[in-house]
């Protein structure tokens, strides 16, 4: 495997990782500093020009290996073309060595798909995991305000109740 592939696939573990650690059901007190721990490194502007940089590679090296195993596969056609015609002999050697040459293509191709697949996935379960844990940030921050609202409602309600007892009973001895 190339140098730029094993880094595709480096790349795809660390994806893998960060994808399992997001999609895990933690409690919020465990996931929100976990998940602000992996964006940290992502907040500076130079680190997400890097990222959009080798994005594009890989989308150059998915591309590159579609038109590799185009290329391979029309190769294959020809030759299988050239040994049915008669116009000479495809040696055994030569297409296995198409084959391999097919293999690897194919292998490129399936890791830097599923290498640009899982950015954009893991983006977005990571855009939806913050966005959870703000929605039940500020549901807590509501909770908590309308249970102050609420017992100051329970407060006024009991003083009104006292009030109009104390109403009644001043009635209640002037019919008497």
């Amino acid at each position: 495997m190339s140098l730029y592939n094993q880094l595709v696939f480096i790349i795809l573990i660390v994806e893998i990782v960060s994808f399992t650690i997001l999609s895990l059901p933690l409690p919020s007190k465990y996931r929100k500093p976990l998940t602000l721990l992996l964006i940290k490194p992502f907040q500076n502007e130079k680190i997400q020009t890097a990222i959009k940089c080798i994005i594009a590679f890989i989308l150059i090296l998915f591309i590159d290996s579609i038109n590799k195993v185009y290329r391979i596969d029309n190769e294959l056609k020809f030759n299988k073309l050239k040994g049915t015609n008669g116009g000479g002999l495809v040696n055994s050697s030569d297409r296995v060595e198409i084959y391999s040459r097919k293999f690897l293509a194919q292998r490129n191709m399936y890791l830097t798909g599923i290498t640009l697949f899982l950015t954009f996935t893991v983006v977005r379960t990571f855009n939806l995991v913050t966005e959870l844990l703000k929605l039940k940030e500020s549901y807590r921050s509501e909770k908590k305000t309308d249970s102050n609202k609420i017992s100051t409602e329970i407060e006024e309600t009991d003083d009104e109740i006292n009030r109009l007892k104390e109403k009644a009973l001043l009635l209640q001895k002037e019919m008497e």
